[in-house]
């Protein structure tokens, strides 16, 4: 692991943060880092949220009240250094038609295939309690296919459930897809149960659990 410089750390949303540090490697959309705030803490694996060619590696991380980490990163201002590892990880979105699936900060391996190119038929279904957390929205809303998931309050322009409820209201969901599936443990294995009944085969379907 190597220091990096942080260019800003700052709130994107109730509890969510997004930290930046200048782009010295290069990497593939899906790809993780592990960062850390030195040696004495443990290190944490966060996908890359920024565009293969973006100048910046942006991280998002939401506070956890039992969290180290977490709760030290929010406590960074620019300036500051940053341990973080080579990128690593196979969570790679192939060509062709696909879902990308996540909730909460589990967004961000989809926003950085997105920001680096990645937007024909491609469907994506972001899982959030409150429609504030719907960040990159006004982005992202260029896909054609993108349905924030909202299980909190009605508000407009959001469907009303979690990503599971999207699903079963679907009159169809193709079998020839790939589903890429980013986010808690619970909803992965619901969604991928969800999808297996539905006819998508095991193959077809990609997991990156957050913790």
């Amino acid at each position: 692991m190597k220091n990096v410089v942080i260019n800003k750390n700052s709130e994107i949303a109730p509890g969510i943060y997004s930290i930046s540090f200048k782009r010295d490697f290069d990497f593939i959309p899906g790809q993780v880092v592990k960062i850390t705030t030195d040696d004495s803490v443990a290190p944490r694996m966060y996908s890359i949220a920024s565009g293969a060619a973006d100048p910046d590696i942006q991280l998002i991380y939401d506070i956890k009240p039992e969290g180290q980490l977490t709760n030290l990163l929010k406590s960074l201002r620019a300036g500051d250094k940053l341990l973080v590892s080579a990128p690593i990880g196979n969570f790679i979105c192939k060509e062709g038609k696909a879902w990308w699936i996540a909730t909460g900060t589990g967004i961000a391996p989809f926003y950085s295939m997105f920001r680096s190119g990645r937007k024909k038929d491609i469907t994506l279904l972001h899982g959030i309690r409150k429609p504030e957390n719907a960040f990159f929205r006004d982005e992202l809303n260029a896909l054609d296919g993108y349905y924030p998931c909202c299980s909190g309050k009605q508000t407009d322009g959001m469907f009303k459930g979690r990503v599971t409820d999207f699903l079963m209201h679907c009159e169809t969901i193709p079998t020839d897809a790939s589903f890429y599936l980013c986010g808690s443990a619970e909803m992965v294995v619901d969604v991928r149960d969800l999808l297996i009944e539905r006819k998508v085969p095991f193959g077809n379907i990609y997991s990156e659990i957050y913790f």
